[in-house]
């Protein structure tokens, strides 16, 4: 095994199953408008792609649309106001970051969430001070797959990209970690759809389970 010194996890669908409140803020949406809300099952494989992918698959439209921004902004209100009602660390996920934490390996979070929304939710579930690093998703000028937030992460906890594992449930996820020569692991146990391949994404490891993790040191 190469000598990893730090473990960096994107937030929602790899370290916090966030699926819940996401849900319930899109079905409150819906209801509002008029509409049904959606089964948990049809929502959790987009929970990922933010708001965008989540007023896609309850109304139906993009961000050219008129109509997306003002439903988004009510989105992400909805949301903000019911961040925490759910959302919890993956099941097994507590006991991997005490052994990281045991055997004095740093970890930290790069997410595409921006900060007023990451924050408050690492803080409810306790995170805040004990994550060596917090990169949200305008932390820096880019988001991922660009590097720059990785790097970024790397500067902040004082180790290098090739001491690193990056996890993450998205295609873009990957391709950041490698982006900044990572070594990237894909969470299949995370918020991937009938559509995605993992298999294509070519990360250097995969896990089922958070506990697969450990299978690395």
């Amino acid at each position: 095994m190469a000598d990893y010194r730090a473990v960096l996890f994107d937030l929602d669908g790899t370290l916090v199953d966030t699926a819940p409140d996401l849900g319930f803020a899109l079905n409150s949406l819906l209801e509002e408008e008029g509409h049904s809300a959606l089964p948990h099952a049809a929502i959790r494989p987009v929970a990922s792609n933010g708001s965008a992918g989540l007023l896609g698959l309850g109304f139906g439209l993009t961000a050219d649309d008129a109509a997306f921004r003002p439903l988004q902004q009510r989105f992400i209100r909805l949301y903000q106001d019911n961040i925490a009602r759910g959302s919890v660390l993956f099941p097994g996920m507590p006991d991997v970051l005490n052994f990281l934490e045991q055997a004095n390996i740093t970890w930290g979070i790069v997410t595409n969430k921006p900060a007023f929304l990451t924050d408050p939710l690492v803080k409810f579930l306790n995170l805040s001070d004990r994550a060596a690093c917090i990169v949200s998703g305008d932390t820096t000028s880019h988001a991922k797959p660009h590097p720059a937030p990785m790097l970024h992460a790397c500067a902040l906890i004082s180790v290098t990209p090739e001491h690193c594992l990056y996890i993450g449930d998205a295609a873009r996820d990957i391709e950041a970690g490698k982006n900044a020569r990572m070594t990237t692991i894909a969470a299949r146990y995370g918020y991937i759809s009938d559509t995605d391949d993992p298999d294509a994404w070519q990360a250097d490891g995969y896990i089922d389970t958070p506990g697969d993790l450990l299978k690395w040191f």
